[in-house]
């Protein structure tokens, strides 16, 4: 039986050298952005759990590992953040999580929940403000269609 392929980034607490980069690729074959702050990797496991931990396993004292992820979504939309604490933010979930009666992945995740849907709520809420902002200046006509032109235009740079 053939065992399950994984594809893996590597986000890096700081660009790699060139050295560095070829130091890491002979654990494991590696492919960088291009500033070389990012890597993918294909990793096999049973699971995405087994490949990311198999990976951070042979390369943590090769890169300065800031978070791995998988690349592509499950069959439920979600992506595998496998993140690891410094001791002592790993004790201090552990203990935030027994006290909110949650194992620590569940703690974290519906703290990254809580904070994805505030920020979401913050967004919303400058949107609206510079829509009425817009409206004070123009009618709702013409902002629908600078909107739509601008939408139908390709984007010239990277959005925020």
């Amino acid at each position: 039986m053939t065992m399950p392929h994984h594809a893996l980034e590597i986000a890096l607490t700081r660009p790699l050298t060139a050295a560095e980069l070829r130091h890491a690729a002979q654990a494991w074959p590696l492919a960088a952005n291009h500033d070389s702050t990012r890597l993918m990797a294909l990793a096999d496991g049973k699971t995405p759990e087994r490949a990311t931990h198999r990976l951070r396993k042979r390369l943590t004292v090769r890169l300065p590992i800031d978070v791995i992820t998988t690349h592509y979504p499950d069959a439920h939309g979600h992506i595998l953040l496998d993140v690891a604490f410094p001791p002592a933010a790993h004790t201090a979930l552990k203990r935030n999580a027994r006290r909110a009666g949650l194992t620590p992945e569940r703690y974290v995740r519906e703290a990254l929940h809580r904070a994805l849907a505030e920020h979401a709520d913050r967004e919303t809420d400058r949107l609206d403000l510079a829509v009425r902002h817009l409206l004070a200046s123009t009618t709702p006509a013409h902002l629908l269609s600078a909107v739509g032109h601008a939408l139908a235009r390709p984007l010239e740079g990277p959005t925020p």
